[in-house]
């Protein structure tokens, strides 16, 4: 593989010509981003769903004691 000039982390393969990231350390931190996203979409969902469940449970309250 051949270094790309003034990128320290990029390299070019002599066969394909393709330019490849060989920061891992970026690597890392771009997964980490997308399972911290995936949590905090899960959380909003449980919250919602929790929400729900409570409106539900408050109309029957309203709706019975009438």
């Amino acid at each position: 593989m051949i270094p790309v000039k003034g990128h320290p982390n990029l390299y070019r393969d002599e066969q394909s010509g393709a330019i490849i990231n060989c920061d891992n350390n970026s690597y890392i931190q771009y997964k980490n981003s997308l399972q911290n996203r995936e949590l905090q979409k899960n959380e909003i969902d449980t919250m919602k769903k929790d929400i729900d469940e409570i409106k539900s449970l408050l109309k029957e309250l309203i709706n019975g004691s009438k």
